[in-house]
């Protein structure tokens, strides 16, 4: 399992950051790797939702199921992948400045199929692809929330 750990500082409140990520189906709209969201439950928000994204890296392209483990509203969303990549991730929100500022904090364990190099692809494309593309997609969340759609 390889862990990647992206956090950002933004000047916008807690409450306006989780606005932006509270719909999943809107990650498409900040995140460069994410292409599609397919709910597969009648759910779109809380604890139980269940939803594919097809995820594009390169030219790899894999259907990434996830289920929503936990939902603190305006504090975490914490998934658990169980396609062909599986593990946990976890996105927490952290007042700064009294409530005026936001850290949003972006944590994966991830296992990779073994076509995708398992163990050696994980800790060579998690630790410096994703991570690179996690940064990437951090900067468009802050345009988001710090300039609105």
């Amino acid at each position: 399992m390889t862990r990647v750990r992206v956090a950002a500082d933004y000047d916008a409140p807690p409450a306006v950051v989780w606005a932006a990520v509270e719909q999943v189906d809107t990650h498409v709209d900040w995140m460069a790797d994410a292409q599609v969201i397919r709910f597969m439950t009648d759910r779109t928000e809380g604890t139980g939702t269940r939803f594919e994204c097809l995820t594009k890296i390169g030219p790899i392209r894999v259907t990434d199921r996830m289920e929503i483990t936990e939902w603190d509203p305006g504090r975490t969303m914490g998934v658990r992948h169980t396609g062909l990549v599986t593990g946990s991730g976890r996105f927490t929100i952290a007042p700064l400045d009294e409530g005026r500022r936001t850290r949003f904090a972006w944590d994966e364990e991830l296992t990779f199929p073994w076509w995708l190099g398992g163990r050696v692809g994980a800790a060579i494309g998690a630790r410096t692809v994703l991570r690179r593309i996690w940064i990437g997609n951090l900067e468009r969340l802050r345009t988001l929330v710090e300039h609105g759609p």
